[in-house]
């Protein structure tokens, strides 16, 4: 039995690698009329890989696939290093080998190289049919106004939402809390989590003891990118002590005010627009997270999705998405150690960075069914989907000190992340 499959699988692989090389001849015959050959080449190649990556998914590793396509990081993958090893490898290998040897090594490497990258898809795509969790589905931004707080309620009642994320000096704060906690005793498995904010909004620490903090109307004003320069400042810096001081008060006042509404209950932690992910942020949170009862920190560490068409990356890349994914994979997987060293738990995964806002149709899906193909780990929660429901905008945010969510809360995508999660 085995043999048997072993055999159908080679001859499989064999007949598929033959097609490709007929790919590559005909294409490479018939741009060849029309361009150079060193730019006719990379193009041919490029078709071979092509029809490599379709043959292999849909019959040599059909059981590990189910008969759909490698995911498209795998053409990449095979296209790229084929393309390095054919150009590098003739300028590698020593005139002392000799020919018959140096033709053999050029012949057999990229075939060797194809088998393994081509394996190694197939396992990928035999892991995500075989493994399934299931994500928690996660609201940011509770008390930032009515409409928000609407959309995460009715979506909490209708338990299309597992938790959210409290804005303790949001307009609506108080209101948001009483409404999550009457829910709360029909859904006790609903959490809650404390949305540090140190980018806008009022600030909870009296203005006086933070003044480098906030601007003349005592409202928060330091940016993401701010507070991420400030981390480079050398620690002795007086400028970072200083700050470091007030940012430690305003932390302070932040969890003191999430007491006020959760008592005493273990507190979950996340930051608006990330913010407690910039290294002198995580230092300050870290800092206090013993005395203060901080025992979950979120982190942001995004798998990219499969399936997306090609326009949906294009949006990623215009609306900075991809910049911000790649900035928080790297501040996330910083943070890491110093989350586990303190002893605090955190999600094994995440998505809602890369298409941050614009969380809703083939997205969203996308990033649901990356999520459900994560194989747990032991001493991290679930992974964790992030959206930014809401009505359409009634208030003004910009006079609450809001100034920098006015746009984000404004735009009709908040509506659209709304249904998106109903539909999910």
């Amino acid at each position: 039995m085995i043999p048997s499959t072993l055999s159908s699988r080679i001859s499989l692989y064999g007949l598929v690698g033959v097609v490709a090389a007929a790919v590559h001849a005909l294409v490479l015959v018939a741009l060849g009329l029309l361009m150079p050959l060193w730019l006719a080449n990379p193009l041919a190649f490029l078709a071979a890989s092509l029809a490599g990556y379709l043959g292999h998914a849909r019959f040599t590793f059909r059981p590990e696939t189910g008969g759909q396509s490698f995911a498209r990081r795998w053409l990449v993958i095979q296209y790229v290093v084929n393309l390095t090893v054919s150009g590098v490898l003739p300028l590698a290998l020593p005139k002392a080998l000799g020919e018959p040897v140096r033709v053999a090594v050029l012949v057999f490497t990229p075939t060797a190289l194809n088998a393994l990258i081509w394996s190694r898809a197939a396992r990928f795509s035999k892991h995500r049919r075989d493994v399934v969790v299931t994500p928690l589905r996660h609201a940011d931004d509770l008390g930032l106004s009515p409409a928000t707080n609407q959309a995460i309620l009715e979506l909490a009642s209708q338990k299309r939402l597992d938790s959210c994320s409290l804005l303790v000096n949001g307009p609506v704060a108080a209101d948001g809390f009483h409404a999550w906690r009457q829910l709360e005793r029909k859904h006790p498995q609903l959490q809650i989590c404390l949305h540090l904010c140190l980018t806008e909004g009022p600030a909870c620490a009296n203005p006086s003891v933070v003044p480098d903090l906030v601007d003349s109307h005592g409202h928060l004003k330091r940016s993401f990118g701010q507070w991420l320069l400030l981390s480079l400042l050398p620690r002795r810096h007086a400028t970072r002590r200083r700050i470091e001081q007030q940012l430690g008060l305003e932390l302070e006042a932040q969890i003191k005010r999430f007491r006020s509404f959760c008592g005493d209950a273990p507190i979950h932690l996340d930051g608006h627009q990330h913010i407690h992910l910039v290294p002198i942020v995580m230092k300050a949170v870290l800092a206090r997270a013993g005395d203060n009862g901080i025992t979950w920190v979120r982190r942001t560490e995004e798998p990219l999705p499969t399936g997306l068409p090609l326009r949906y990356w294009s949006e990623a890349i215009r609306q900075s998405g991809l910049l911000k994914w790649m900035v928080l994979q790297v501040l996330s997987r910083k943070a890491r150690p110093a989350i586990r060293r303190c002893g605090l738990a955190s999600n094994q995964s995440f998505a809602g960075v890369l298409f941050t806002g614009q969380m809703a149709g083939a997205p969203i899906l996308a990033a649901w069914k990356e999520l459900s193909s994560r194989e747990p780990q032991a001493g991290s929660t679930p992974p964790l989907l992030l959206a930014h429901p809401g009505g359409p905008l009634d208030i003004d945010l910009v006079t609450a000190g809001f100034a920098v969510s006015q746009p984000f809360a404004a735009s009709s995508w908040r509506q659209r992340e709304w249904r998106a999660l109903q539909d999910l």
